[in-house]
């Protein structure tokens, strides 16, 4: 039978071994916690990137064991939401005006922004087989009957603002202004136009790829507005994986998706 001291001496013995485990234990998870935290990148991307950020979401993940995080609205909305302070890591606009507003806030890292993609502006109408038309000769508010015509906020969001400049550029804006149908992002658009809630819309061509109860009637041509570029950033105060993850975003693997859904892949 052991006696209290005896015990004692036993417990003390064991004492350290526990404390040294504890303090092992405690080490061992310390490092895997925070490696999982450096591998989730935050990406902010204007909603037109929808499928191809989804597709290169799982591409990095395969290629590097991290997550990427993809969030997903208009331009406007996103830049507004990082200068307030938004935990985003990368940042694609769909215009370099909300960019360059981002930049100006002081939040862009330094030396990371490039211009990634290119893109086209089309006019889109439901039903599968819709007719194409001569843009530049197109009655288009006679076209609506007592319809609407679909398009992201013509003051704020990128794809409405390059399609206000094309309307008024054709001589259209005067006779459409008061039609118009107004949405957060280009997506929403293009759901109004796909569910036949709005006869046409208006929005990028890589919208258009991404739903099949639509038809691409006509293209604006590029000299009717200014040239649709994507510039991409990382934000400052934002996780070591971000410039990893743009030169990702010119990896072959992203290129493709990139190209798949109809973007100039830039650079």
């Amino acid at each position: 039978m052991i006696g209290s001291a005896s015990l004692s001496r036993a417990a003390k013995a064991a004492l350290p071994r526990c404390v040294a485990s504890f303090v092992l234990a405690g080490l061992l998870l310390l490092p895997v916690t925070d490696f999982a935290h450096a591998q989730k990148t935050t990406v902010f991307a204007a909603a037109s990137l929808k499928n191809a950020m989804d597709v290169i979401a799982v591409e990095w993940k395969q290629a590097t064991g991290g997550e990427a995080v993809i969030v997903l609205a208009g331009s406007s909305a996103l830049a507004r939401q990082i200068i307030q302070g938004a935990p985003a890591d990368i940042f694609i606009s769909a215009n370099p005006e909300w960019m360059d507003a981002v930049e100006e806030a002081g939040m862009v890292e330094p030396g990371t922004r490039l211009d990634l993609l290119g893109n086209r502006l089309v006019l889109i109408a439901y039903g599968r087989n819709a007719p194409e038309v001569d843009i530049g000769n197109f009655d288009l508010a006679e076209a609506l009957g007592d319809g609407r015509l679909a398009m992201a906020l013509v003051d704020a969001v990128p794809a409405g603002i390059y399609g206000k400049t094309a309307l008024q550029s054709l001589g259209m804006w005067d006779s459409l202004q008061d039609r118009i149908a107004q949405t957060d992002n280009v997506r929403a658009a293009l759901a109004l136009v796909a569910t036949g809630e709005a006869p046409f819309g208006i929005v990028y061509a890589t919208d258009a790829i991404a739903a099949d109860e639509v038809t691409v009637v006509a293209e604006f041509t590029a000299g009717s507005h200014p040239p649709i570029t994507y510039p991409a950033a990382a934000i400052s105060g934002g996780n070591s994986e971000q410039r990893r993850f743009l030169d990702f975003l010119r990896s072959p693997p992203a290129v493709s998706a990139f190209e798949r859904q109809g973007f100039t892949v830039l650079n």
